[in-house]
């Protein structure tokens, strides 16, 4: 049966590569639209938990897990990757110490996939990376095979559009871009994802799939940069940037609100834009723009813990030696995800300055030591009696299940950085 039949029978196996924030709830709506999906991780610890109808990841839930088993087969036998009719790579695509696009992961599956690869096989990155990764990287890689893209196998690129915690927007409501090495790999990649996604935009070249997701990122990180600015700004004028943005928003056409923050978190927006401005180097360009959006985003944790000081300074209190506690080390509102969090960021610039330091996360109970955390941390307990040993509480991340009039009654001092307290009140210091 040819795979374009096979995709339109149901009769494909997909095989999901990389089983987090992106590769799990793919699988879950592969399985869902009764598919056979195999899901391929190299944590084994992730895919046990799997088997066993345990959820890893907040917003989704263990039922659906459970509901799909019986089509979701989840691996980490890298042997298996020969079975899928469709491959679909979803690992990450961090930057390293210097800044710099860190593809070792995309490599790593790509030579797995390659010492597996059989013909009529599809295969889609929807890792998010620079313009000509899929092309340059990916397809030399399968080609060493011997086996030539748009005949033997299939190469596209469809960038990952997922919000976790989002209720608005499922995998299956948010549009799915492809583009394809050839024609033909673009028409089974738009086959492919047809089944499972309401609309798909197919467009001309898998760079123009590359960059697409870039400048849904950079557009985020250069407008969030902008009103980060503002707020410093604005805070010095006596102005409110919040009730700044709600008036400007009343406008129906030409605007659309960002809001700031402690710093930028999450896989996405801190890093993309960074893969197109190291690519651009290679073109002899500068990206002022990108650059500039990521030295104000940096520099937003900095920003909150000069306001923390002011306010501690009015108190009678100095930085060294107080005791703050950091509520909400996700990176964002109502996730578990604590990638490249704000949060973080903030306690250790105040380790470094001689605060001790805790934090409260109803969604993560500790944090384990990675390359973000130098040692583990577990969350302590939200009472009163916890919130009085602590000279000031930060809100880094507005989880909806804090208790906030609690905290407000109970702290000596609050740092608010999402805006949580409308009303002024001389406990309240916003950054």
């Amino acid at each position: 049966m040819l795979l374009e039949d096979k995709i339109q029978s149901r009769k494909a196996v997909v095989g999901v590569i990389g089983l987090g924030y992106v590769g799990l709830p793919l699988a879950l709506r592969f399985a869902k639209e009764n598919f056979r999906v195999l899901g391929f991780d190299i944590d084994r610890a992730k895919t046990e938990k799997l088997a066993k109808g345990i959820s890893y990841i907040k917003h989704i839930r263990a039922a659906e897990i459970r509901s799909a088993l019986d089509r979701f087969t989840p691996t980490s036998d890298m042997e298996r990757l020969c079975e899928p009719d469709a491959l679909i790579i979803c690992v990450p695509t961090p930057l390293n110490r210097q800044r710099e696009p860190d593809l070792t992961y995309v490599k790593n599956t790509s030579k797995e996939i390659a010492g597996r690869l059989r013909k009529w096989q599809i295969i889609s990155l929807e890792s998010t990376t620079y313009p000509g990764t899929t092309r340059e990287v990916l397809l030399p890689i399968l080609e060493k095979t011997g086996m030539r893209v748009g005949k033997d196998f299939f190469l596209v690129f469809s960038p990952e559009r997922e919000d976790p915690g989002n209720p608005d927007f499922t995998t299956s409501k948010i549009p799915k871009v492809v583009g394809g090495i050839t024609a033909n790999c673009r028409k089974l990649g738009v086959l492919l994802y047809s089944a499972i996604i309401e609309r798909v935009v197919p467009v001309s070249s898998v760079e123009i799939a590359e960059a697409t997701k870039l400048l849904e990122n950079i557009y985020r990180a250069v407008n969030i940069a902008l009103v980060n600015e503002l707020k410093v700004l604005f805070d010095r004028m006596g102005i409110n940037i919040w009730e700044v943005i709600e008036a400007a928003k009343t406008k129906p056409f030409g605007f659309h609100p960002f809001y700031p923050g402690p710093g930028l978190g999450g896989h996405c927006i801190p890093i993309d834009p960074f893969y197109l401005t190291w690519k651009a180097r290679e073109y002899d360009f500068h990206t002022k723009f990108i650059e500039l959006a990521g030295e104000i985003n940096t520099l937003m944790p900095y920003y909150v813990i000069e306001k923390l000081t002011e306010g501690l300074n009015r108190h009678g209190r100095c930085l060294h030696n107080s005791r703050i506690l950091v509520l909400g080390i996700a990176y964002k509102k109502d996730v578990d995800d604590p990638r490249e969090s704000p949060g973080i960021k903030i306690m250790k610039i105040l380790e470094g300055k001689g605060a001790r330091v805790d934090y409260h996360d109803p969604f993560i109970p500790q944090i384990l030591k990675s390359r973000q955390i130098d040692h583990p941390i577990h969350s302590v307990p939200l009472d009163r009696k916890t919130l009085a040993r602590y000279d000031a509480v930060i809100i880094a991340a507005d989880h909806s299940s804090i208790d906030y009039d609690l905290i407000l009654k109970s702290s000596r001092l609050v740092v608010d950085t999402r805006n949580v307290y409308r009303k002024k009140s001389p406990k309240v210091v916003k950054a």
